[in-house]
Parts: C-alpha cells; sequence; structure tokens
C-alpha cells in the first residue's frame, strides 16, 4: 500500500508597507548628489585613484556593487562614468612614466583600451588552383 503525502502548508505571503521594498539591502545613497560628494571627497584625499579604491571609499564590498549603481538610473549612471573617466585620465596620465607596464595593463582590464595593429597590404594576390605532377621515378 502506498503512503500518502502530507500537503505541505505554504507560508502566508508578507504585506509590506507602503514603499518599502521586500528584499536586498538598502542602497548606501539615495540620490546621485549624495555619490558625487563621496566621489568628491574621494579624488581630494587620495592621490593616486584607482577603481577599487573608489568602491571602498564610497562603502562598496566590491566592484560590482559600484556597476549596479550605474543601473539605478542616468543621472547615477552619469555619476559614476565621470568618476571612472578621471581615473582613466589620471592613469592614461601615469603612461608618460618611466614604468608604464602596470598602467597599460589597467587600461586595457578596466577601460576597454586594447593593442591595435593595422597592416596595409598592396599588390596582388594570384590564386591558381593546386597542381598534380606526376613524377617519373
Amino acid at each position: 500500500m502506498a503512503k500518502k503525502k502530507k500537503a505541505v502548508k505554504k507560508p502566508a505571503k508578507k504585506k509590506w508597507a507602503k514603499g518599502k521594498h521586500p528584499g536586498g539591502r538598502p542602497r548606501i545613497f539615495d540620490t546621485p548628489e549624495q555619490m558625487q560628494e563621496a566621489i568628491d571627497n574621494y579624488f581630494k584625499k587620495d592621490k593616486r585613484p584607482t577603481v577599487c579604491g573608489l568602491c571602498i571609499a564610497l562603502g562598496f564590498t566590491n566592484r560590482h556593487a559600484l556597476t549596479n549603481y550605474e543601473g539605478y538610473g542616468k543621472e547615477f549612471y552619469a555619476t559614476i562614468k565621470k568618476a571612472k573617466f578621471r581615473i582613466e585620465r589620471f592613469l592614461e596620465d601615469n603612461l608618460y612614466n618611466n614604468k608604464p607596464t602596470g598602467t597599460i595593463f589597467n587600461l586595457k582590464n578596466n577601460f576597454g583600451w586594447q593593442d591595435k595593429q593595422e597592416f596595409e597590404h598592396s599588390g596582388s594576390i594570384d590564386l591558381l588552383p593546386p597542381m598534380i605532377t606526376r613524377s617519373n621515378g
């Protein structure tokens, strides 16, 4: 004889207060202006800005949190892009130092820079069908 399974009761859905978000962590910055103030403080204090340094100064635990804020509206997006552009400018200025290898690595991996070589070919290429020859051996 097969055993009958007991029905599992689902927990009742909680009703959230109006204006409250049911999940996720609350935002650190409610407005782009608050974020901009923290960004400006970071650039005043740190003479060698980096994306990770910016994240730490903003109170984030990883770089993805900064990327997530870009999705919170065009004002946040513009604020973050401007901050990243300031870091990129600093790194670009560093290219004129004696040892730019680390800076080049950073620009390639964080800002989409790439080595690109272009070749120009002049002349013509004749494509002949393969020839089958018979050896006299």
